[in-house]
């Protein structure tokens, strides 16, 4: 860097000032400036030009604006919305929120599950009648199934999924993970940005793990399967006929990834002629859902508007991970949750 010319870190999203008059404090070598939009245009070339590192969702301008741009921090989890831009293409480092979701999607996930095995939304529907059911149906209707000793599936075991099978052991179930990481999935120096106190970082937690190609073994298994990989072309319909077919009967599947990853043909025949026995869905091919998509009518399924993901907190985990990356970048070590631009996370 040129003498006179500023390390200018340009933030797209808003922030809680504290944090960016606290990072420009501790380093003032560097120029922070907020500039919350997802318009490239609101933003002038002048600032363009001398960007080094981009805290950003997706705005996202094309290469030639931005020469000087060493890394873009995204604000968002997965990578899928941004592996066809050219600046994706280009030497420029991409980070990813990993960690971030990880205790508010675990939650999400047992809501989901607990609500199933408990009778919740049967509940519901007697409560909407506002009358109780005749004695000799209640056993029927609401007798719940146990969590302890069932066996959870959790198909893609980073931050989130780590998560997940910490909760899942409190409740007494074994869990079996599926790793698609870059090595083992107890060396915990590929697992990127973890929250102390949370998730599995030893990878110690699975009674089980599945490689990929033997994914249809796991969800043989499995009495809950958790979709908890990243949209990749790897991915993309990952759940066919041939997996479905593979579940129990009996399985309830949890899709918090993409709805993608899941072929939706085959999700609607499987959960209409029973080949599993329900679905919570927080994601879809089209979102917003249409208002004529048959899964709204199918009463084995729990639908959520792709919720999983919020948290009050959202934006200070997020602030906490951007500055642990910082200080990293600055000494020059490496940053955590770098994007695999072969792997598309």
């Amino acid at each position: 860097m040129a003498p006179g010319i500023a390390r200018r870190v340009l933030i797209t999203v808003r922030f809680d000032s504290e944090w960016v008059a606290r990072w420009q404090a501790r380093w003032p070598m560097l120029q922070f400036e907020v500039h919350p939009t997802r318009h490239l245009e609101k933003i002038s070339l002048e600032i363009w030009r001398e960007v080094e590192i981009l805290y950003t969702f997706n705005t996202l301008p094309p290469p030639e604006w931005v020469p000087r741009l060493r890394w873009v921090q995204l604000h968002s989890a997965g990578a899928d919305h941004l592996l066809e831009h050219p600046l994706f293409q280009r030497d420029v480092w991409f980070t990813t929120a990993s960690g971030v979701h990880a205790i508010n999607m675990a939650e999400y996930v047992f809501a989901m599950v607990l609500a199933w095995f408990h009778r919740v939304p049967r509940m519901l529907e007697w409560q909407a009648r506002a009358q109780w059911p005749p004695d000799r149906e209640r056993w029927s209707l609401f007798v719940p199934e146990e969590l302890w000793g069932k066996r959870m599936g959790i198909v893609g075991y980073g931050s989130i999924g780590r998560q997940i099978a910490r909760l899942a052991k409190a409740f007494g179930m074994r869990v079996l993970a599926m790793h698609r990481g870059r090595g083992d999935p107890q060396d915990h120096r590929d697992l990127g940005f973890v929250f102390p106190g949370t998730g599995d970082p030893e990878g110690v937690l699975p009674d089980r793990y599945y490689p990929p190609d033997q994914l249809h073994a796991l969800l043989a298994e499995s009495d809950v399967v958790v979709i908890a990989v990243p949209l990749t072309p790897e991915t993309r319909g990952m759940f066919d006929e041939a997996a479905f077919r593979a579940m129990k009967p009996s399985a309830f599947l949890v899709n918090i990834a993409r709805g993608p990853i899941c072929v939706e043909s085959a999700l609607i025949r499987a959960l209409r002629e029973g080949w599993i026995a329900g679905a919570a869905l927080d994601v879809f091919d089209q979102e917003p859902l249409p208002p004529e998509h048959p899964l709204w009518h199918l009463p084995n399924v729990l639908i959520s508007p792709h919720v999983s993901g919020f948290t009050p907190h959202y934006d200070a985990r997020a602030a906490a991970l951007f500055e642990a990356n910082l200080e990293r970048y600055l000494k020059g070590e490496p940053l955590f949750n770098l994007v695999d631009k072969k792997r598309g996370y």
